[in-house]
C-alpha cells in the first residue's frame, strides 16, 4: 500500500496497515489460508480524532495498548492514521488515487462528504449475509436508526458505532469563578452575558472560549433555534429550507456574538483559533466558559488540575431562547463508521473483529485495560483508579474512545459507575442533557445538491463556507447583520436553490430511498 497519510503533529509517518480479526474459539485464519493459528491481518484507516496520545505517538502500530489488542483478537494490526485536521482532504484524495485500506473509517453515513460518493461507485461490500453469519453481538446491540445510517438501497455498507442520547454536547464553566463572582448559574442569554462580563472583570482571559468556524463555540445558537448546520432543514410555507432562512432567528444569534465581541468577552481572534489552542487555553485555565463534549468533562477538569489547583468545572444547563428551549444540535446516531474494502481478501475476519468490540471481554479491556496492570479483581469485583496525570488521561481516553471502534459512545458505564463524580455525569446525561438540544428535518443521504455544490453545503456541526465568511464578517463588524437577507439570497443564487427543491420534492413524495429524520420535538 502506498504511503497517503501523515500523522497531524507526529514527526513520523504513519502510512502503514491495520491488520485484525476477532478472538473466538475457532480463531480466523489470515487471508483464507485454512491455518487457525496464523493472524488474519487486513489494513485500516482511522481519523487521529486530534487525540494527543494518537498524534504524538512515533509509531501507533508499535503502541502497547495496539501490541495488546492483537494479542487479544489474534491480529497484527497496523494502522493508518488520517490527520484530524485534514480528513476530507486526505479521504477525498485517498479514494482519488484509489489507494484504499480493507477498511475505511467514515464519519457517519453512506453519504458523508469525505466517503467522496464512494459506496454510490461500488467502492465498498454491502454486508447483510457476513453481519448474519459473523455478527450477530452487531446486529442484536446497534440501534435500528444506526443501522439506517449505514444503508444504500436497501443493503448495509458499514458497521457504525453508535449513540443511544444525540444530546452529547454540553455547556462547561468554571465553577469555582462562578462562586467568586457571587453569581448563580444563569438560564437566560442575558443571564449568560452577565456572567462573561463578571468573569473579565475577574481578569479571566478568555470569558467566552471562542473557536474557528464557532465549531465548539455555537453555545449562543441554540436559544435561537439557529444553528446553520446539515442536519437543520425546516418547514417554511410549501417549501423545506435551512434553518438559517429565518431571519429573525440568525440576527440574533449574531448579534449576540457581536456582543461579546465588542465587549471583549470573547477573543478578538476567535475565528483562527485551532481545537489544539482551544484545548490548550481551557486547559491552562484561561477560560471561564466553553462547549464540549460532556463524556470528557471530568478527564479535562484532571488535566486542567495539573495547572489550575483550585479549579472546578461543571455542566450547566445550556441558555435557552424565547421559546425556553435550547442545548446544542442533536448529534448524528453513528459517530464512526467502518467500510470493508470489496477487494479485502478476509472480509469474515474483519466482521468477527468488530463483533468482538460489542462482547464482554473487550469491554472490559478497553475500560479497564490490563489485569494486574491498570486494574485489579478483589473478591470478584474489578477495582480501578483513573489516572489524574496529563499523560495518563491522555492514554486513558485513547484506549476507551479510540481503540474502542463500536461501542455506545454516550458515556463510559464502567468506569463513571465506580465515582460519585462518574455517578453524577451519568444522572446529567440522564436528565439535563435529555431534555436539551436543537435538531430538524435531515435528509439521508445528502441532498444531490450539497454534493454538487460543495461551498454552500454546511457540514454536521459547522456552516457552509459561503455562510461562513458572512457570520464572522458580522461579528467583527465588517459587514451589517441586517444583510442576513442578502446571505441568504447569495447561498440561493450558488446553488441553493436547487437544495432548496431537492428537499422539498423528496420530503412531499416521501422518496423511498431516503431517509427523512423528522424533529423529535
Amino acid at each position: 500500500m502506498k504511503k497517503w497519510m501523515k500523522v497531524g503533529l507526529a514527526s513520523a509517518a504513519a502510512a502503514s496497515m491495520l491488520a485484525a480479526c476477532a478472538k473466538t474459539s475457532e480463531p480466523p485464519a489470515a487471508e483464507g489460508t485454512g491455518n487457525p493459528n496464523e493472524k488474519a491481518k487486513f489494513s485500516i484507516s482511522m481519523r487521529t480524532l486530534a487525540f494527543n496520545h494518537v498524534e504524538k505517538s512515533p509509531n501507533i502500530n508499535e503502541d502497547k495498548w495496539v501490541k495488546k489488542l492483537e494479542e487479544l483478537t489474534n491480529t497484527d494490526l497496523n494502522i493508518v492514521l488520517v490527520p484530524h485536521k485534514e480528513f476530507e482532504q486526505k479521504m477525498i484524495q485517498m479514494f482519488a488515487t484509489n489507494d484504499i485500506p480493507d477498511v475505511v473509517q467514515g464519519s457517519g453515513g453512506v453519504a458523508g462528504k469525505e466517503m467522496a460518493g464512494s459506496v454510490q461507485a461500488g467502492v465498498f461490500l454491502p454486508l447483510d449475509d457476513l453481519l448474519q453469519k459473523h455478527g450477530q453481538n452487531l446486529l442484536k446491540k446497534i440501534p435500528k436508526d444506526a443501522w439506517q445510517k449505514e444503508t444504500y438501497q436497501g443493503k448495509i455498507y458499514a458497521i457504525p458505532e453508535f449513540l443511544s442520547n444525540p444530546s452529547r454536547r454540553a455547556t462547561a464553566i468554571r465553577k469555582d469563578l462562578l462562586d467568586k463572582a457571587g453569581l448563580s448559574v444563569p438560564k437566560t442569554v442575558d443571564e449568560y452575558l452577565n456572567v462573561l462580563r463578571k468573569f473579565k472583570e475577574l481578569g479571566v482571559e478568555q470569558p467566552y472560549q471562542g473557536r474557528e468556524n464557532f465549531k465548539y463555540a455555537d453555545t449562543f445558537f441554540g436559544p435561537f433555534d439557529a444553528f446553520p448546520y446539515l442536519s437543520m432543514h425546516m418547514q417554511q410555507g410549501d417549501q423545506i429550507v435551512p434553518k438559517f432562512f429565518n431571519v429573525d432567528n440568525m440576527t440574533k444569534a449574531l448579534q449576540t456574538y457581536k456582543t461579546m465581541f465588542d465587549e471583549g468577552l470573547i477573543s478578538k481572534e476567535f475565528a483562527t483559533i485551532n481545537p489544539t489552542v482551544y484545548k490548550n487555553n481551557i486547559l491552562a485555565g484561561k477560560a471561564g466558559m466553553w462547549s464540549m463534549n460532556a463524556n470528557e468533562v471530568l478527564q479535562w477538569e484532571k488535566q486542567l488540575q495539573a495547572n489550575v489547583p483550585t479549579a472546578k468545572v461543571e455542566l450547566i444547563p445550556s441558555p435557552v431562547g424565547p421559546d425556553g428551549k435550547g442545548g446544542y444540535y442533536l448529534y448524528n446516531s453513528v459517530t464512526r463508521a467502518w467500510f470493508i474494502n470489496k477487494k479485502a481478501k478476509n472480509p469474515e475476519a474483519i466482521i468477527k473483529f468488530f463483533d468482538w468490540m460489542l462482547s464482554d471481554e473487550a469491554e472490559k479491556f478497553f475500560t479497564f485495560g490490563i489485569e494486574g496492570e491498570t486494574y485489579k479483581t478483589v473478591d470478584g469485583k474489578i477495582e480501578y483508579k483513573s489516572p489524574t496525570d496529563p499523560q495518563g488521561v491522555d492514554e486513558e481516553r485513547y484506549r476507551q474512545a479510540f481503540l474502542w471502534m463500536v461501542q455506545d459512545t454516550k458515556y463510559n458505564k464502567g468506569t463513571l459507575s465506580l465515582t460519585p463524580e462518574g455517578q453524577k455525569l451519568m444522572s446529567i446525561y440522564d436528565t439535563m442533557l435529555a431534555n436539551e438540544g436543537r435538531d430538524g428535518i435531515q435528509f439521508e443521504p445528502r441532498l444531490e445538491a450539497y454534493i454538487k455544490n460543495p461551498d454552500i453545503a454546511p457540514e454536521s456541526d459547522y456552516a457552509a463556507p459561503v455562510l461562513l465568511q458572512h457570520m464572522v464578517k458580522m461579528v467583527y463588524g465588517k459587514e451589517p447583520i441586517s444583510d442576513w437577507p442578502k446571505v441568504i439570497e447569495e447561498w440561493k443564487s450558488k446553488g441553493g436553490n436547487d437544495v432548496v427543491k431537492e428537499a422539498t420534492e423528496k420530503f412531499k413524495s416521501k422518496d423511498p430511498n431516503v431517509t427523512i429524520s423528522m424533529p423529535r420535538r
